[in-house]
């Protein structure tokens, strides 16, 4: 009797392997391009566009990780509803935002946002806005407080000149 394993049983361990090399090289990857889209140099952030042509700003909402898209456009900071109610955020009102799909009607809520580098706004008012996204939007009531520029496709933030 031989012991030897079945051609066809080989060729799909083979077969295996190689693509659980793949995912490990893409998933590696891909956490070498988050990396290095984040930077802080002393008092100097410098945030790289994206490959969906967005900044990304990682942060936290009362605790809880996650991924701002940098709205330069946006008055306020959005978070989904859905996240609101995840997080437990009691409505203080309600109140109508226009969006790129049009006018919705959203409810005012408060929360702590960090932002990786140091920024923060305690009690920050947000609009949790139904159909939004899982990621939170930095609008204005954030970025103007911050001396910031954007140019090829990187936006530098300098710290020691804003208003935290």
């Amino acid at each position: 009797m031989s012991t030897e394993l079945p051609r066809n049983l080989k060729v799909a361990t083979v077969w295996l392997l190689l693509g659980l090399l793949v995912f490990l090289g893409i998933q590696w990857w891909q956490h070498q391009q988050r990396q290095t889209r984040f930077q802080l140099d002393g008092d100097v952030i410098e945030i790289r566009r994206a490959g969906d042509g967005h900044y990304h700003w990682p942060g936290a909402i009362n605790g809880r990780e996650v991924d701002f898209l940098i709205d330069t456009g946006a008055t306020g900071t959005a978070i989904s509803a859905a996240l609101a109610r995840e997080l437990g955020l009691a409505s203080i009102g309600s109140v109508q935002s226009s969006t790129a799909g049009g006018v919705v009607t959203g409810q005012l809520v408060r929360a702590d946002v960090v932002l990786q580098g140091g920024v923060s706004a305690q009690r920050l008012r947000l609009v949790a806005l139904p159909g939004l996204d899982d990621r939170p939007l930095l609008g204005m009531d954030v970025l103007g407080r911050l001396r910031w520029q954007q140019r090829d496709g990187v936006l530098r933030i300098e710290l020691g000149r804003s208003a935290q």
